[in-house]
């Protein structure tokens, strides 16, 4: 077995440990709330920093890592001022919607009677601070992986998700839903103190910041932007489910998101397994102008999806109904939920290859320093398509349109993706 089969092999044992964390936390929150008001206010809560750390997060250290393997500046002084500018707009841009919680909340989730407002304002004070420190442990995490250092920041996820399930279940008891919030933050905490102490231990670089705009950080935002507003348009179909979800009824946004979550288990372990380590292989190998290994990256990397995701597809699709019950019903989450519950998650099964194959070939075009393109496609799938579905599709098939709009323009999406890159660059 070759030496980065093994490392993906252990990374993603431990990504199938802090995923499965992850859905743990998903399955606490309907034992205990079930498809209420109170659990779709925990999921609506989340939403916006999750949106920040994935976007935010996401978009700037994969632009730290193609600017790292190509900058030809002294590298201490690189990783000391993308750290600055990471911090400075993680804090930006939590603070501006902490400040302006209210218009935020009103804008993006409506029909919130006075109690449940007041719980949903209550966990997104608690959780909003968290993003910051997400933000900065995916740029430390960066940091580790470009170094060869990936279990640790592996190991950070399964701390996070296992710290977030065991103080909110510890604390319900006495205080209710928020407990979600405060697990969220301290979790977070936990998290980042990880990364940061792993890093200080590792003695690889000064994380002490550096003022200063040098041409590696100009050189960042350039790629960085694009990057950033292809996340959001994809990390919009998480609000646009939120939001939508909202004109079906109490229980629909908590169904939702156990829906797509579920179906995207399979694909978010496989994936983040893969691109933790290919992609800092990938921009290399770029760098080194080496297009038989990138070939040969993009069509096994397919193919291994393909054939991995679609039979997990055909079994979550043939076997929904027994699949949901198993792992939810009880307690709180009744025999109506999982009725609730399985045309949903039929809908979103079908969506797996086609989400997991984005992420992979759009790595490809960061790697060739091309994040228009990807930007483009997405925010036509997103906005365009999958908006367009969903209006046509909800008088017919009710709060299922919301999971077809999503497979639709996925599938909409990996077409453009896949054609333009045969085009561009014969792949």
């Amino acid at each position: 077995m070759s030496k980065m089969m093994k490392i993906i092999g252990a990374v993603a044992i431990i990504n199938i440990m802090a995923r499965l964390f992850g859905f743990i936390r998903e399955i606490a929150i309907t034992n205990e709330y079930g498809t209420s008001n109170t659990a779709d206010a925990i999921a609506t809560a989340y939403s916006i920093p999750n949106f920040i750390y994935l976007v935010v997060g996401g978009g700037l250290t994969t632009a730290f890592i193609s600017v790292y393997h190509s900058t030809r500046s002294d590298k201490t002084m690189y990783v000391r001022k993308s750290l600055t500018t990471v911090l400075m707009t993680s804090v930006f841009v939590t603070v501006t919607l902490i400040i302006f919680v209210d218009p935020t909340l009103k804008l993006f989730f409506k029909n919130r009677n006075a109690e449940e407002y007041a719980l949903l304002h209550n966990l997104y004070l608690w959780m909003m601070p968290s993003a910051i420190i997400l933000v900065l442990s995916t740029w430390m995490s960066g940091v580790l992986n470009v170094n060869g250092k990936y279990n640790l920041s592996s190991v950070a996820v399964l701390l996070y998700n296992v710290a977030f399930v065991a103080i909110a279940v510890l604390l319900t008891s006495y205080f209710g839903p928020e407990s979600y919030g405060i697990g969220a933050l301290c979790s977070a905490l936990l998290m980042g103190g990880f990364l940061y102490v792993g890093l200080r231990k590792s003695k690889l670089y000064s994380l002490k910041p550096s003022l200063g705009m040098s041409e590696d950080i100009k050189k960042l935002w350039v790629i960085a932007l694009p990057i950033l507003f292809g996340g959001a348009s994809l990390q919009f179909y998480i609000l646009i489910h939120r939001i939508m979800s909202n004109w079906f009824g109490e229980g629909v946004t908590t169904v939702v998101n156990i829906a797509s979550k579920s179906t995207g288990l399979p694909q978010a372990i496989l994936m983040t397994a893969v691109t933790t380590v290919i992609y800092p292989l990938l921009s290399k190998k770029e760098g080194e102008g080496n297009m038989e290994t990138i070939r040969t990256l993009y069509k096994k990397g397919l193919l291994y999806l393909f054939a991995l995701l679609v039979p997990a597809t055909a079994i979550a699709y043939f076997f929904a109904e027994p699949l949901i019950s198993l792992v939810f019903e009880r307690k709180e989450f009744t025999r109506e939920s999982v009725l609730l519950t399985v045309p949903i998650f039929r809908a979103f099964s079908l969506s797996m290859f086609f989400l997991a194959a984005n992420t992979f070939i759009t790595r490809f075009y960061y790697a060739k320093a091309n994040s228009i393109a990807p930007v483009l496609f997405s925010v036509i799938s997103v906005l365009g398509i999958n908006v367009g579905v969903i209006y046509l599709m909800m008088d017919s098939f009710g709060a299922s349109a919301i999971a077809y709009g999503t497979t639709i323009s996925a599938a909409a999406n990996f077409l453009m993706l896949v054609i333009y890159a045969r085009m561009k660059w014969k792949l």
